[in-house]
This record gives C-alpha cells, structure tokens and sequence, in this order.
C-alpha cells in the first residue's frame, strides 16, 4: 500500500500517456481535464483508498466516486493499472458496446460506484453513503472528486452543509482547482475564490495543497479522519493538461483531439518512448 513518491510520480506518468493514446483513438475530448486529476488519482489508489481489486464490491471498502465525470479516461485507466480489470479493455473506451462510456454508468466495470457527469451530483451521493456508513455502523471513508466548476452547483452546496450539519467526519471532497471550466476561467465565470474559505464557513475541515505534489496529498488524503469530527474538504490547486508542456493551462484541450504527432510529442515528454 505504501508506495513511494517515485513509483507513484511513475504510475502518473504512464497513465497520463494511456489517457492521451485513448483521446486520440477514439476522438473524445476532456483530455486536459482527465489529465489535471491524474496524480489525485494515483495518490488515492495506491497510497490511500483500502480496496481490493479482486474483490471490489466488499461492504466494508473505502467508497470512490469521480463526480467530474467528464475526467471518466482518468479513472478507467487508474482502474485498469490498478487491476481492477485488464489494462486492454482501455482500448474499447468510448467504442460501440464497451462498458467504458464516455461518462461513467452505474457499475459499469468493477470499480466504479456512481454514475457520474452530470455536475454536482457526486458530492450528494457521497454523503449519502457517508450517512448510511454510519446508520449501517460501517467503517469506511467516502472520497469525492469535484471539478472547480462544480462548484457553480446549488447542489454541492446543500450537501456540504447538510454533511457538516450531520458531523459526517468520513466524507472528503477533493476539488479539483485547475482555474478552467468549458468557457472560461472558472473564477471569472462565479466568485469562487477564496474557495478554502467557503468550504470552512459551510463547517468543513479545509486544507489547500498542491495537486501535484505526491507528497503533500499523501500526507493529507491518509490524515482522514482528522478527529475533528467534520467532514474534510482539499482544495487540490492543479494545472489543467498537467504533465505535457503545449496542453498545460491551454483550455483548448477541453475540447481538442490530439493527433499522431501530438501523441508522440506527449509520450515522449511524459518520458515514454
């Protein structure tokens, strides 16, 4: 479970190559997005979560769910590399038939919990099953991923303080902060900023970090519960496009497709070939 920094920042790497070689094959966009979560991902899956992928229905797992379900490549291929199932069944994402759809369904292939794409769905669910965990006199921790956009949602906000409300200490919203949503600057769309702050005046525990950094989400994700008895919230300052220098902070990689070339030129930045 206690993988080092370096086998972690690896694993990103060979992801973030995976995720961009399935956005070329079948010409589906949200890459920079997908590509923006990557090391929140790697962090939680191989450092944090307690799942077992031979055996990933088991009450008593840590729940996962990506509420920015547009990132879906990002969670298929940490699934696949995790051994969730095998690693080419990737090569169907977004194909007639598969099981991997654009967007996550419910139980699509073992290791995901919700379905997920519509934004500010994830949250709700969350702390629902934070809320059964306790009725049910379960142990596990729920984990939700947000985008900073979803945070324009009346719905994250009635449940974080419906969670705060009901003290559920073992749900955690990680906010996915890299500054952009499909037409803009997520700021200059809604006031978000100062987000930490807004999270903390609706009775969450906030930290900021970076979301990059292995080290520091380590060291947060595993600190949780805190004790404090309140929910947690991370705001994860991230780079959208992270890890290949002509998509990082470029928002037209919301949308655009990378061709061959662009594929090679990715890879080989990302150390690859």
């Amino acid at each position: 479970m206690n993988h080092d920094i370096a086998e972690l920042r690896s694993m990103a790497g060979n992801i973030r190559g995976k995720i961009i070689e399935m956005s070329h094959q079948t010409e589906t966009a949200h890459l920079g997005s997908s590509l923006s979560c990557v090391d929140i991902l790697v962090a939680l899956y191989w450092n944090v979560l307690c799942l077992d992928p031979d055996n990933p229905s088991a009450p008593d797992r840590d729940r996962f769910i990506l509420s920015k379900g547009h990132a879906a490549s990002a969670l298929y291929a940490t699934l696949g590399f995790k051994g969730f199932f095998a690693v080419d069944v990737l090569d169907s994402f977004a194909s007639p038939g598969s099981r991997l759809e654009e967007h996550p369904g419910p139980n699509c292939i073992a290791g995901v919990e919700a379905a997920s794409g519509s934004l500010g769905h994830g949250l709700p669910i969350g702390v629902g099953m934070a809320l059964a965990s306790r009725i049910q006199k379960q142990d596990y921790r729920v984990f939700v991923l947000l985008s900073d956009a979803e945070c324009n949602e009346g719905s994250v906000w009635e449940a974080a303080m419906f969670a705060a409300g009901q003290r559920l200490d073992k749900v955690m919203a990680i906010i996915d902060f890299n500054k952009w949503q499909a037409t803009g600057r997520s700021c200059e769309v809604m006031a978000l900023n100062p987000l930490k702050e807004k999270w903390a005046s609706f009775g969450w525990c906030a930290h900021e970090i970076d979301g990059h950094s292995m080290t520091e989400m380590v060291d947060v994700l595993n600190d949780f519960p805190d004790g404090s008895g309140r929910p947690v919230a991370v705001i994860a300052h991230t780079v959208k496009g992270k890890g290949v220098s002509f998509m990082e902070d470029d928002n037209n990689w919301h949308y655009r497709i990378p061709n061959e070339r662009e594929v090679i030129k990715a890879k080989k930045e990302l150390g690859l070939s």
